[in-house]
């Protein structure tokens, strides 16, 4: 990676961490305050599909725009709107006028802030460091994302206790704004340069290209569509994490030893991610995806059955890597074999596809909670990725061929 590159990746990383680092604060936060206010396992279920929501609505139109803006502009404005929304909370609960609407509507605010960031991201990122370097930036990136998971829940949950949710929250406000500060210096050109022969097209022209790509390339069709029912598990379980934790394991809402929870899957995305680099040269990824696939359902049902707060937090530890695998591979085979021009569109299509599930499992699980209890609920969401099972091992991705081998997937 030449040393331009290494200085843009750089600041590209830190304004991340410094990102996440706040987001992990109101990941827990924010269903805490939510559930302190209202009680409710739906609401807590309807709050993650309202985030995975804005996904599936902008997906296509910001993947097509945002292969023509300036990624760095893009980055930039996207973090500036994120940190006013965030900030609007503690200002809320300064003023006594927080309300359940405004806790409702705020995640699914920054969420579509994120949509365009995403979709920029994807090509900023094989722009900084080449399409060599995308597995080891991607695995550099998901392991600094779970080390400050690993951290930044036990910290949050601390603070809860300390200083309230609202307070702690006003700490993602910050790392946002100081986000948009790094990125707004990095070396990115203008706008992505367009492919030779192809001049000014419209929006759906340019959505249709990238669903044609997805469509037709022999990888990314099946890991996007087998990516749907891995979603709707972590719909399931992120919908349900505060809900199990009260009701499960008898932790009160404010408890601090709720960000245990986090922290345990944050361990369990960081062994994926360390470990998928490595795994992607020795096995087909076909493989890969089915056996995260099968995993995912055994440690869902493991995590939705098994007694004691330690057994708990190891089966959501392993079913957060199953389910990491899925996605992490689907999501660095895209951004290896799509070119630079298709970069938004094919990445966030994909995402919004094989996110589709999430929505749905979050709000399914979320009323089956409140009528027939936390534990059937999770248990009836293994189905998510036993069906997604099901369909790939009828694909030739069940082939340890070289046709879904990780060379074949890079030509």
């Amino acid at each position: 990676m030449a040393t331009a590159s290494r200085t843009g990746f750089g600041l590209f990383l830190t304004a991340r961490t410094v990102s996440w680092a706040g987001s992990a604060v109101t990941t827990v936060a924010l269903p805490v305050l939510l559930y302190q206010h209202t009680g409710s396992a739906a609401l807590s279920g309807l709050l993650t599909a309202l985030e995975a929501l804005p996904y599936l609505v902008l997906g296509l139109p910001a993947g097509a725009l945002a292969d023509r803006w300036s990624r760095r502009r893009t980055l930039t404005l996207c973090s500036w709107c994120s940190a006013a929304l965030i900030a609007a909370i503690p200002v809320a609960a300064a003023l006594d006028v927080l309300t359940t609407l405004q806790l409702m509507l705020t995640g699914p605010a920054v969420s579509c802030a994120f949509v365009f960031f995403d979709a920029a991201a994807f090509g900023a990122l094989t722009t900084l460091v080449g399409r060599d370097g995308v597995a080891t930036a991607t695995s550099r990136m998901m392991s600094a994302s779970t080390l400050i998971g690993l951290l930044g829940p036990s910290a949050a949950g601390a603070l809860i206790a300390t200083v309230g949710a609202p307070s702690a929250i006003a700490l993602d406000a910050l790392s946002y704004a100081s986000a948009a500060l790094l990125l707004a210096r990095l070396p990115l050109p203008a706008a992505p340069a367009a492919p030779a022969g192809k001049g000014v097209r419209g929006t759906r022209t340019d959505i249709a290209e990238g669903l044609r790509y997805i469509r037709h390339h022999p990888l990314i069709r099946p890991l996007t569509l087998l990516g749907i029912g891995n979603s709707f598990t972590e719909g399931a379980v992120v919908g349900l994490i505060v809900v199990a934790a009260v009701r499960r394991f008898g932790l009160t809402p404010d408890d601090g030893r709720i960000g245990f929870f986090w922290v345990a899957a944050a361990l369990g995305a960081l062994i994926a991610a360390t470990a998928l680099p490595r795994l992607q040269k020795a096995v087909p990824v076909g493989w890969i995806t089915l056996g995260g696939l099968a995993a995912n359902a055994v440690f869902l049902a493991c995590w939705a059955n098994l007694p004691g707060l330690a057994a708990g937090l190891v089966a959501l530890a392993l079913w957060q890597a199953a389910n990491t695998f899925v996605s992490l591979n689907g999501i660095v085979i895209r951004q290896q074999v799509t070119p630079d021009h298709l970069q938004a569109r094919v990445n966030t299509t994909a995402r919004m596809i094989a996110w589709g599930g999430q929505p749905l499992g979050a709000v399914t699980a979320g009323f089956l909670a409140e009528s027939i209890g936390v534990r059937a609920a999770l248990s009836l969401a293994c189905l998510g990725a036993l069906v997604s099972l099901g369909a790939g091992l009828a694909t030739p991705l069940r082939r340890g061929d070289r046709q879904s081998h990780y060379a074949i997937a890079r030509d």
